[in-house]
């Protein structure tokens, strides 16, 4: 389980570090960076996959989405003495982003290339990646430690070269892919490769979770929810049939859901109090649909380390969001939740979970700090690895 998370220099994050529990909620009002939050987590998630530089390039580039403010804002700034102001930079320009879980660290620190005649000059660097014992960095403690193309790790008190000639644009974590000299290295990649995003699903007229699917077992659903049905059907044969068929009831008093086969395809029935047949996938309303999209979503057979969902409330009837709230609060007990959402009843309903790490977000002059947290959780200590 991840017990903290850190970023800095990523749009309107300055210097946030967030401690983490089973079940977190991030709320917060529209501009606060909640949006940020999630999306500086979503690249995170990149490094074991070899995506991070890319993805800063479809986001525009390093100078787009480095925090654009003052390296320090002071006191005067603070209190409106004086006007927000650019100060001289004292350290390099660095977008950087780390976790700690139970056992193990990682960071990961971009900057600016060195300036050369390559068409591709503006791609952001890789300068230093470490892997460290939780639950601190502090260099006694590091186990893996990548600076530019070099990598090496700790073996007892001598460190030993894992690659001289790594690419300044792929991370450690992707290149370097050798269980049985490096664990902590596939340790690390195992666990973020794991982490699933859940942003928003289609439900319009044409879109996939409307449409029979193939009949095959499905513990994971699609990102586009395309087999739905079968997500469903998994759940009821080898997962929670009981708490799918609860949650439906929660939400839809007196409904159920029923999947038949038609020519090898998987059809869903949904038979609700006072109709005189049941709906097909096609007939939902949207509501309807997205409700047991995360249903299908929260209830898997297969729970990851970590479950990220982005506003689960959108196009949810207000009705809906208690139940929804409940569903994730459930989810909760089989693997970590990460929740942003602007819902009052979500949030409300999630607060009532004595173990709800509920952080609010506010963004003074345009930095997103944080506002408000349980007060049993204290902001963690955490040290970045320099250059």
């Amino acid at each position: 389980m991840l017990t903290t998370l850190a970023i800095a220099n990523y749009r309107s994050i300055r210097e946030l570090v967030i401690p983490l529990t089973r079940l977190n909620l991030i709320t917060g009002p529209n501009g606060s960076g909640k949006s940020n939050l999630y999306k500086a987590l979503r690249l995170l998630s990149e490094t074991a996959r070899g995506g991070i530089v890319s993805t800063l390039a479809r986001e525009g580039g390093l100078d787009s989405t480095l925090w654009a403010g003052p390296e320090n804002i002071s006191r005067r700034m603070r209190s409106g003495e004086v006007p927000v102001q650019g100060t001289t930079r004292s350290g390099p320009v660095s977008l950087r982003l780390g976790f700690c879980d139970d056992e193990l660290g990682y960071t990961i620190d971009v900057g600016i290339p060195k300036p050369s005649l390559s068409l591709f000059a503006h791609d952001p660097e890789i300068k230093r990646e470490c892997i460290f014992a939780a639950p601190l960095y502090r260099p006694s403690a590091v186990m893996v430690d990548r600076r530019g193309p070099l990598a090496r790790m700790r073996d007892d008190r001598k460190w030993i070269t894992l690659a001289d000639s790594l690419p300044t644009f792929d991370t450690m974590l992707s290149e370097l892919n050798d269980p049985e000299r490096a664990p902590e290295i596939a340790r690390v990649r195992d666990t973020v490769r794991a982490w699933r995003f859940y942003d928003h699903f289609r439900v319009d007229v044409d879109a996939p979770a409307r449409q029979p699917c193939v009949a095959t077992r499905t513990p994971v659903l699609a990102p586009d929810g395309r087999d739905l049905t079968s997500a469903l059907e998994t759940i009821r044969e080898i997962g929670d049939g009981e708490s799918l068929a609860a949650a439906i009831d929660d939400a839809f008093p007196g409904a159920r859901v029923r999947v038949v086969a038609v020519d090898g395809r998987l059809k869903l029935e949904f038979s609700q109090p006072g109709l005189l047949r049941p709906l097909d996938a096609a007939e939902l309303s949207d509501g309807t649909l997205r409700f047991l999209l995360w249903a299908a979503v929260l209830l898997t057979p297969r729970p990851p380390s970590l479950m990220v969902l982005n506003e689960p409330e959108t196009s949810l009837h207000p009705d809906l969001l208690p139940a929804l709230a409940r569903l994730i609060a459930k989810s909760a007990t089989r693997t970590q939740v990460w929740v942003v959402s602007h819902a009052r009843q979500i949030a409300a309903t999630l607060e009532e979970d004595a173990q709800c790490n509920s952080i609010q977000l506010a963004r003074p002059l345009g930095q997103t700090e944080l506002a408000k947290s349980r007060e049993s959780l204290e902001e963690p200590v955490w040290n970045w690895p320099e250059r």
